[in-house]
């Protein structure tokens, strides 16, 4: 039994409490501060008993497994890290290191479970913690590192990223990732704050976190920035914003420029970053403003690490050596290595490698057989043996961008790709599997990487463009530099190809979508990349375009675009179609295109005039409380529902009163907004109109009453009169100024009106975009009664303008399910549910009136009897 043994302090972990009050954790739905973390770390410590242990974690980016990982810490229990969603990696653990705990999140405080009371491993004093190596779970290779390691490493880190107190880092990536673990290292060691999130970037939600919270940086890998372009991050407005961090493999040259131009252009900086879990996280890193002229380096090392180039026989390069205090204890293998110190005290890291006369240093090959995908670190010859256990032979090549395995002989590369996926904890998307009759070979009778390579359709690791340089060695271990330059440059995907191998189908049908063939989040991704090269173009509907219509287009697009008839439709009715797919679209993060709601406040006012004003006052006010109910009553059974089945809503929602008596700061109870102030006006106008000399004045001055009506708005739009309701102060002036419009009879009239909201939408927004959106809107709906639309798009934007209240009810809840597997999924699912919504509150709106008239048919026949 080892004891419990003086160890190195940690002090980002044992230090909580000289933080105070300062807010450590940030959540969707609670914060602690560093005090309260503190107090969790003790207690759970206190359970972890006093004997040294070998606890295995499985960690989530929850405050559970953050608490254990630093109780651990603090009471010097060496830590196995694993992914919560791969309990393989967990039964790995478990039969090749037989921990002494087992720990796990669980409902507000760790779960944990002693499968002995004391220990049968001998732990080194200096082991803190051990994690697979890059996040592989290809092998039971585990890298040892000692609390020194942990604390040097986040110094530097903190030092040349500048962390301060005030500082909030966004957990974009899992904590049981050394690159995800560093972010939340250095920021506990300052005093920052963690803003404790598992939600994708690609969720609407996480922004709106992120917002909230006044998170000042995220950390991205490669395929992050993917990511990112796809939901337009270039045109949020993110003013706490201080830098984003990028590591996990090799961003290409463009986009580190491009994205460090913005970063320049909007107030943040890009740190590009290198690293390996053998060197706890970090290495080196590129000054911010070194991106725009060595855009393809690493940088400099990290403060107190230096670099120095070995020569390799036979090769221009040499292979890159870090020496530093954050240098690992050296690998573990078997649980007898737990016992072992110090093993080396210098990192090889198998990157070839040159310094640039600007003094920073840039990678240019690898000398061994390992590619990082997805921020994952595969070795190409476990692949190997993996397949060799199942009796196929093969080879395996790649680069950072996925990888390419030969099988010799007739075998299923479908059942291959899908065993060998989850062997290597890759996603099936980012391998291709090609059986050969031989494997190819070079004349000295070893096997011809480059030639596997060059088996890929795909173009592997870089566009058409990235080619073979002849000049430049190939290796001839299968792996090439991450910039693709050694891929072959083989022709585009035919479309078929592209949804098999991301899909993992085998038979694609001319009228099948992606969206039919059951694409998911990853998928998504990899295969819209994929179409993009393979068609030169990404048409915006491609994910429901079926197949035959893809491929013609990628042929001979202007010889096959047919000739398309033009349908008018009433302006208003393409207004609030358009304006539906924008705002759920936007709130999804399919893209962001804000504006349009405002829009259709307009329009709510323009309909309001048309259909709500006719005949005399008490039949009126009877059309228009029936038609307020047919808002409310919808509204209310809605929300009630997403009360019921998600903890996002108050009883407030229900009532359509959170705008009143809820809270002032802007969560998820403020999603039905516009509901809530859409019913607040119609119900206002309601009882403005029933007043009788109302009536009359409305009567007899039909342009100037709505004017008066936005007149009163523009008082609350220009901060001279507080309503109390938030959202009140453009939804009055912008519904009175539809309603104007709907009264405007010359030429004159539109003239003014148009004035009124050219000079008054300008500067309420302070977002150019968005503002010019709220007056195109408004002078459409002036000066065009109707827009050319497409025959065949026709039917489908009467549907959508119809459902276009009860979709924007349902998506808050459908979306937020399938946005991380699709954003356009998720955007068609929540205006399909829209749409059934619709359709099923007509049908019960429908039996109610025909319920009415039969009441009323019986009451009259029995009146006639008597």
């Amino acid at each position: 039994m080892t004891t419990q043994l003086d160890f190195e302090r940690v002090s980002f972990a044992s230090d909580l409490a000289s933080h105070g009050d300062r807010p450590a954790i940030l959540a969707d739905d609670f914060a602690l501060t560093y005090r309260e973390l503190a107090d969790r770390v003790d207690a759970l410590a206190l359970r972890l008993g006093t004997v040294r242990r070998l606890v295995a974690l499985t960690a989530a980016n929850d405050v559970d497994s953050l608490v254990a990982y630093l109780a651990a810490l603090v009471s010097g229990h060496p830590l196995i890290l694993v992914p919560e969603d791969k309990p393989a990696a967990l039964d790995s653990v478990i039969a090749a290191y037989d921990p002494d705990v087992i720990l796990r999140s669980g409902d507000g405080e760790a779960e944990l479970e002693e499968r002995r009371p004391g220990t049968r491993h001998e732990l080194h004093p200096d082991l803190a913690l051990m994690l697979s190596t890059s996040g592989s779970t290809g092998s039971p290779k585990l890298v040892r590192l000692s609390h020194a390691n942990l604390q040097s490493n986040a110094e530097s880190i903190a030092e040349y990223l500048s962390i301060g107190p005030d500082d909030r880092a966004a957990t974009t990536l899992p904590m049981s990732y050394c690159y995800g673990l560093s972010v939340i290292n250095s920021h506990l060691l300052r005093g920052a704050g963690l803003v404790l999130t598992d939600l994708s970037v690609v969720d609407p939600c996480f922004w709106d976190l992120f917002r909230s919270r006044r998170a000042t940086a995220f950390a991205a890998v490669p395929y992050t920035f993917e990511l990112l372009d796809r939901v337009g991050f270039a045109e949020m407005e993110l003013p706490s914003l201080r830098y984003v961090t990028q590591a996990g493999g090799r961003l290409a040259p463009e986009m580190v420029q491009s994205y460090a131009g913005l970063g320049r252009r909007r107030g943040w900086e890009l740190f590009v970053m290198y690293g390996q879990t053998e060197a706890t996280a970090r290495m080196a890193y590129l000054p911010p403003d070194l991106a725009a002229t060595v855009p393809g380096s690493i940088g400099i090392p990290v403060p107190g690490g230096a670099f120095r180039i070995d020569p390799v026989p036979g090769l221009d390069d040499g292979e890159l050596v870090y020496t530093g205090p954050n240098v690992m204890l050296g690998y573990a293998e078997r649980p007898a290595d737990l016992a072992a110190g110090r093993t080396i005290s210098e990192l090889r890291t198998g990157d070839l490698a040159r310094k640039h006369p600007a003094g920073v240093y840039e990678v240019v090959g690898r000398r061994s057989r390992f590619v990082k995908i997805v921020g994952l670190r595969v070795d190409l010859g476990q692949v190997e043996r993996i397949l060799a256990d199942l009796g196929v032979h093969a080879a395996s090549a790649g680069t950072d961008q996925g990888l390419v395995v030969a099988v010799e002989g007739d075998h299923d590369t479908q059942l291959l790709g899908k065993v060998l996926a989850q062997g290597i904890g890759l996603p099936r998307a980012a391998l291709e599997l090609h059986a050969v009759e031989h494997l190819p070979r070079l004349a000295t009778g070893k096997v011809d990487y480059p030639a596997v390579l060059a088996l890929s359709g795909s173009n592997v690791g870089g566009s058409s463009a990235s080619r073979p340089d002849p000049s430049r060695p190939v290796p001839a271990d299968g792996s090439v530099p991450a910039d693709g330059s050694h891929v072959s440059a083989a022709g585009p995907d035919n479309v078929r190809r592209i949804f098999q191998d991301t899909l993992e189908v085998t038979d694609v049908a001319d009228g099948d979508t992606f969206v039919s063939l059951g694409g998911d989040s990853l998928s998504y991704v990899a295969a819209s990349v994929r179409l993009e090269q393979a068609l030169g173009h990404l048409p915006q509907d491609w994910h429901i375009t079926p197949v035959r219509d893809l491929e013609p287009r990628r042929r001979d697009v202007p010889a096959r675009r047919m000739r398309r008839f033009i349908a008018p439709l009433e302006t208003s009715i393409v207004l609030r179609a358009v304006a539906i797919v924008l705002i759920v679209s936007t709130h999804v993060g399919f893209f962001s295109w804000q504006g349009t709601a405002h829009v259709l406040m307009a329009v709510a006012g323009y309909n309001f005039a048309r259909f709500q004003l006719s005949g005399e006052r008490l039949p009126r006010l009877r059309r228009q409380l029936a038609s307020l109910a047919k808002v409310v009553v919808p509204s209310m059974a809605f929300i009630a529902f997403a009360y019921l089945v998600t903890d996002r809503y108050s009883l407030a929602n229900i009532v359509l009163l959170n705008a009143v008596i809820g809270p002032e700061a802007v969560t998820t109870q403020w999603h039905f907004w516009f509901i809530e102030v859409l019913v607040y006006l119609l119900a206002a106008m309601t009882a403005l109109l029933a007043i009788p000399w109302v009536h009359r004045a409305e009567r007899r001055f039909p342009l100037l009453f709505p004017l008066a009506i936005t007149g009163a708005g523009l008082l609350t739009r220009y901060d001279l009169v507080d309503p109390g309701v938030p959202h009140t102060a453009p939804a009055l002036w912008l519904f009175g100024l539809g309603w104007a419009i709907a009264r405007c009879r010359t030429v004159a009239q539109r003239c003014v009106v148009s004035v009124l909201a050219a000079v008054t939408v300008p500067g309420f927004f302070e977002n150019t975009t968005r503002e010019l959106t709220v007056v195109a809107g408004i002078l459409l709906l002036i000066w065009l009664p109707t827009l050319p639309v497409p025959r065949v798009f026709r039917r489908l934007t009467v549907l959508l303008a119809s459902a276009s209240l009860y979709a924007y009810l349902v998506h808050w809840v459908v979306y937020p399910p399938l946005a991380g597997i699709s954003p356009a999924l998720a955007v068609a699912a929540s205006l399909a549910a829209g749409v059934a919504y619709w359709a099923v509150c007509m049908r019960v709106m429908t039996a109610v009136s025909r319920w009415k008239i039969s009441r009323r048919r019986e009451r009259s026949g029995r009146a006639q009897t008597a």
